[in-house]
């Protein structure tokens, strides 16, 4: 017998709010292009922003969450509320002191962090001052936003996604505010930038409060370093940290790399980037989020079937709109950079640069999405230190190709190699959990993968009929490009979805079934 889980329903609920993020986040970047462009200024706070936005990774959504949610989804499956209730208590102590040493020791050492991340900046170059002082405004940010990764935990866990959701709007808001209006008071307008991101960290932590409220869960920091609980986190950090930091170390080895690049290298990469974490973020994290806590809930219950049939259910989602998504960015890439950013400092030459940074991030974008489904299945079990040994051997395939390709390709061969290294982390992770009996793929594969061919195929044939060249983009204004685009993507989204229902694909396929 099988029962129907709603976990759809809350797929749908993040990727909602997390587009609307990506919305303001698109309004951001093209703020962002108008004004400053691919410019010294604009490298400079890239890489000030990138360091804290590293450490948040690594923390607040990488080693922290992935220790911190298998834990406390077995405490709320075998524990008291009381006993749940002092888990949270003395996690927010412990995480709280360590985060502020780490901000102070952060701002402290800024020169030294801007060298290491970048040491194609001279200390004599401007950039190199200018990225210093901003680092010392943003690191605040990695305090802020990893207690908001930390309440968003606890709300997921409970089965309340749309506030952790819609969290980075906050950001985004005021990121363009401060662009907008801040900007032209300073003498340095770029610094505005620095300023809000620490203003929008604190919003987005405050935010989380009346969420909490809401299930009654009233956070009491107490240190306690040998309460069993944060004991067992701490012991899943270790590895997961390491696992967590070589992901952020190849984002950051690409830094480094791009830093003995042409000026604007790091813009293109940055510009390529925000355009694969629309799909990426709509998507791809928001079914990481979703499946953590159920996978978690399944382990602990020890239902290995539902196990496997939730990693089935992803790994169909992420064909089902990581197929489409990737061959559409790589078709528009183009198209979509003309029309979001081709404004004001942004010129012609930038969009050509970009896209080849975009073309070969957007190969590796199924990748992507699936390692936080196969990493979170191995967390979800509590075993973090297999994932960091692939991720380890991940980073060296990395920095391999890197070496390889940058001469010829330069920004681009930087975008290639991490496509390369995340299909070689991917297949290593799926033939572990194939290995271990952890998966199995349900039935229907063969029918799905076939409805597939025929709707994606007819969504290019459909996309190439439509799209001129782009020298024709280039030449339109601003309400013509936006027109065009939003015609090519409804009547390419209208032809797949069509051909989808057609040869007999209904939502029923897509509803994840767990046995009873």
């Amino acid at each position: 017998m099988t029962k129907r889980v709603k976990l759809h329903r809350f797929l749908i609920t993040v990727s909602g709010w997390t587009f609307v993020s990506r919305v303001f986040g698109f309004m951001r970047d093209v703020v962002f292009a108008n004004l400053f462009g691919a410019s010294l200024g604009y490298d400079a706070f890239i890489l000030a922003f990138k360091i804290p936005n590293f450490l948040r990774r690594l923390f607040a959504e990488g080693a922290f969450s992935q220790a911190f949610v298998p834990v406390l989804s077995e405490y709320q499956a075998t524990k008291s509320q009381e006993e749940v209730q002092g888990l949270i208590n003395r996690v927010a102590g412990s995480l709280g002191l360590v985060l502020i040493g780490i901000t102070l020791l952060g701002v402290i050492a800024a020169p030294i962090l801007i060298f290491i991340f970048a040491p194609g900046f001279d200390v004599h170059d401007t950039r190199f001052g200018l990225a210093t002082n901003m680092l010392r405004i943003t690191f605040g940010y990695i305090f802020l936003i990893s207690l908001t990764a930390f309440a968003g935990g606890v709300l997921n866990i409970n089965k309340r996604f749309a506030g952790p959701a819609f969290t980075p709007v906050l950001l985004n808001v005021t990121l363009i505010v401060a662009a907008i209006y801040i900007a032209p008071h300073l003498a340095t307008p770029v610094t505005a930038l620095a300023w809000g991101v620490l203003l929008g960290g604190l919003l987005q932590f405050w935010f989380q409060f009346p969420f909490l409220r809401r299930i009654s869960c009233h956070i009491k920091p107490k240190l306690d370093w040998h309460h069993p609980g944060v004991r067992r986190i701490i012991g899943l950090m270790v590895p997961a940290l390491l696992g967590a930091s070589v992901m952020q170390v190849n984002l950051m080895v690409d830094t480094i790399f791009a830093s003995f690049l042409p000026v604007g290298s790091l813009s293109w990469l940055y510009y390529s980037d925000r355009l694969l974490e629309f799909p990426l973020g709509i998507f791809g994290v928001a079914l990481a989020t979703v499946v953590l806590p159920h996978l978690s809930e399944q382990h602990a219950k020890k239902e290995a079937h539902n196990f496997s049939a939730s990693i089935d259910w992803a790994l169909r989602w992420i064909v089902l709109i990581g197929l489409p998504a990737t061959l559409g960015l790589v078709i528009l890439a183009g198209p979509i950079l003309v029309t979001l950013f081709h404004y004001g400092e942004f010129t012609t030459f930038d969009v050509v640069m970009a896209r080849r940074s975009l073309v070969a991030l957007s190969l590796g974008l199924m990748f992507f999405i699936s390692v936080k489904i196969f990493v979170s299945a191995f967390y979800a079990q509590q075993n973090t230190k297999y994932p960091v040994k692939i991720a380890l051997l991940a980073m060296g395939v990395n920095v391999i190709f890197n070496i390889l390709l940058i001469v010829p390709l330069k920004h681009a061969g930087l975008a290639l190699a991490s496509t390369l290294a995340s299909f070689f982390n991917v297949g290593m992770l799926f033939y572990a959990l194939w290995r271990q009996k952890s998966y199995r793929p349900m039935a229907g594969w063969k029918g799905f993968w076939f409805r597939m061919v025929i709707a994606n195929g007819s969504m290019i044939a459909t996309i190439l009929l439509l799209t001129p060249e782009l020298s024709s983009w280039l030449g339109w204004s601003v309400s013509l490009r936006i027109f065009n685009l939003t015609k090519i993507i409804a009547a390419a989204g209208g032809i797949y979805t069509c051909m989808l229902l057609l040869f007999g694909l209904r939502v029923g396929h897509l509803r994840l079934q767990s046995a009873t």
